[in-house]
């Protein structure tokens, strides 16, 4: 009797420790900007993605995503972040430093055009990435590819302009640093269902495919 109840005494504490909750891997930041544009937008987008990807990928991503500056020493402990908003943005010169430093390090900057976006951007990451331009990736790009196959690119969520959508990169030597969804409005399809009542169950679940696409995508590139 006392053997068995020494064996449980030792056997205890490692149950204990079977049970609890791995602590999370990492955490996924939304990109707060200057220039007064609604960087906050899509308030149950993040918290979806992370939830689909932790059921659907198996990763531990903490649930509670992170906000973050550009400027912020803390931008460099983030491999995914996530930008987006209809305009009005502004990089001062030392944080489009900071991103750069970011992105060449090996971080990964996912935009969201939530419409009206465009003209902001384009010119702001040329700050970034002076001798680099957006360009239009092709539907056999990897990003495509991952767990979920989009054969035709970006799923569409919303009409806006009656454009198509077009996902568009920054390749540094070779590296995708930062994916660019455009004319699509990804975020807004992985909020709440009912947000936008025109959106239909398979839309959303297109869209959380493609999302967890790019987080995979950014986790295990090169």
């Amino acid at each position: 009797m006392q053997i068995r109840s020494f064996f449980w005494l030792l056997l205890l504490p490692l149950l204990l420790m079977a049970a609890a909750p791995a602590a999370p891997s990492f955490r996924i930041a939304k990109l707060h900007y200057g220039g007064g544009g609604d960087w906050y937008a899509n308030k149950t987008s993040l918290p979806n993605l992370i939830r689909f990807c932790n059921q659907a990928l198996k990763t531990n991503i903490d649930p509670e995503e992170a906000t973050v500056e550009l400027d912020s020493p803390e931008l460099l402990t983030y491999p995914f972040i996530h930008m987006t908003g209809h305009g009005n943005v502004s990089f001062t010169e030392a944080e489009a430093r900071n991103l750069r430093r970011y992105l060449t390090g090996g971080g990964f900057l996912h935009i969201d055009d939530n419409y009206g976006l465009d003209k902001f951007i384009r010119p702001e990451m040329k700050k970034v990435f002076p001798e680099l331009d957006f360009v239009e990736l092709p539907f056999t790009h990897p990003v495509y590819h991952q767990k979920f196959q989009f054969p035709r690119g970006l799923p569409k969520v919303h009409e806006h302009d009656g454009k198509r959508p077009q996902g568009f990169g920054l390749l540094y030597k070779g590296r995708l640093v930062c994916f660019y969804s455009y004319e699509c409005d990804l975020g807004n399809g992985w909020e709440d269902l009912g947000t936008y009542p025109e959106d239909t169950p398979a839309t959303h679940e297109a869209a959380l495919k493609m999302g967890a696409n790019l987080v995979t995508y950014a986790l295990t590139q090169d």
